[in-house]
């Protein structure tokens, strides 16, 4: 067992679901060797460690933002230095670190919601991300994710390979009744102690474990369908050059399995160091280089594939308003979410604005929520995935229509 583990661990994949061994890899396999199925698919993006929304896109039009961040404060565009934003709509501005995402803006397949995030005002990371990922702010009895109850029932034969999230462990919006599977990367593949896989795959074979054999077989199918695309090599489409980091290396892989035709439906990768306390300048600058470049190439990667692809990115809450005494923010409230892709309302700036004056901050001291996250999610979930029956997906919230934002077309 031991060396199954060490296999297992060895080849970056794993398999999650509920109840016995599922029977549906090999049915994959053939899926995958004969073209897939081309449908919509939503990858949704994680910042964990409450990203700076108010310096990501910044409110450069409002006089109180500069001053209640004298060092931190992104510059009004006019200024033309490195610190200027890039203007938007004369009004919010990005951070210079994210100019790869100005020309998808123009473009119109760019728009952020301002203002979004949960109803809770926890301040607790780990609680925050909980409730974002599980979809049920309040609820901590919730057993699976919002992501995971996205996908519409399959009747027949399901297709495991639909919900693939990047990283060593599968994360809390991809648990569920539905399979999902969690791989490192396409590329780190390898069997210890110089043992083949098909020997491995004998040990499974040969388990007296009916659920142990059934898993160890349709886990090896997995990896050998991940192994055919890594075979393959086939580098990144239209000239697209993605950031040297974990996450811009996660969205490479994402756009490799999407291009592959594999069946993926839903796609999740996170991206980290997020609470920037002290010093925030320079080390929010660095995240958001990636950030803005990743997110970029995978665009440019998939090319006309994105007119089928919608993505979202999140974070558990925004940061204060206003500058800490170690040049930097801690905990807040809202945050800002971008959306990108096929079937985005493109180039504008989504909901509703709140201020930054006193009396308009939340507790006094942080942006306001005027959008919850989960009309933005649902707003996606409905109209890209087509799955309505949103009081599934999101249990405990009526979602009402007049409270979409307009992303989707």
């Amino acid at each position: 067992m031991s060396t199954r583990r060490a296999f297992m661990k060895d080849s970056a994949l794993a398999m999650f679901g509920v109840g016995t061994a599922p029977a549906w890899l090999s049915r994959t396999a053939w899926a995958g060797a004969a073209g897939g199925n081309k449908k919509k698919i939503l990858v949704a993006v994680f910042q964990r460690g409450a990203a700076d929304g108010l310096n990501m896109v910044a409110p450069f039009g409002e006089k109180r933002y500069a001053e209640l961040r004298p060092t931190l404060a992104i510059g009004d565009p006019s200024k033309k230095n490195d610190n200027s934003a890039i203007d938007l709509n004369g009004f919010f501005g990005l951070h210079p670190a994210l100019s790869p995402l100005k020309p998808l803006w123009e473009a119109k397949a760019l728009s952020f919601i301002h203002a979004t995030g949960s109803p809770d005002t926890t301040r607790s990371h780990f609680d925050a991300q909980d409730y974002m990922e599980s979809g049920t702010p309040g609820n901590k009895s919730t057993n699976d994710g919002w992501l995971n109850r996205a996908l519409v029932a399959e009747p027949g034969k399901p297709n495991p390979m639909r919900a693939v999230s990047l990283g060593p462990s599968l994360p809390r919006t991809m648990r569920g009744k539905s399979a999902a599977v969690a791989v490192n990367t396409i590329a780190d593949f390898r069997v210890r102690d110089a043992m083949s896989s098909t020997a491995f795959e004998a040990m499974y074979d040969k388990s007296s474990d009916t659920v142990l054999h059934g898993t160890g077989k349709e886990t090896f199918e997995a990896v050998k369908i991940l192994k055919s695309i890594q075979e393959q090599n086939t580098p990144p489409s239209n000239g697209a050059v993605y950031p040297q980091g974990r996450f811009g290396q996660s969205m490479q892989q994402i756009a490799r399995l999407i291009k592959a035709d594999v069946g993926i439906e839903v796609a999740f990768a996170d991206s980290g160091g997020w609470d920037t306390h002290f010093n925030q300048t320079p080390l929010l600058a660095n995240l958001l280089r990636e950030f803005g470049a990743a997110l970029a190439a995978f665009h440019q990667d998939l090319g006309d594939r994105m007119n089928d692809v919608a993505l979202v990115t999140m974070s558990e809450f925004g940061r204060t308003a206003k500058e800490n005494g170690t040049r930097g923010t801690d905990h807040g409230h809202a945050n800002v979410m971008f959306v990108m892709g096929g079937g985005i309302q493109g180039g504008k700036a989504l909901g509703k604005w709140p201020g930054l004056e006193s009396e308009q901050l939340f507790e006094g001291r942080d942006l306001a929520v005027t959008t919850d996250f989960r009309d933005v999610l649902g707003e996606m979930v409905a109209k890209h995935l087509g799955n309505h029956k949103l009081a599934g997906v999101f249990p405990g919230y009526k979602l009402d229509v007049g409270n979409f934002r307009g992303v989707m077309a």
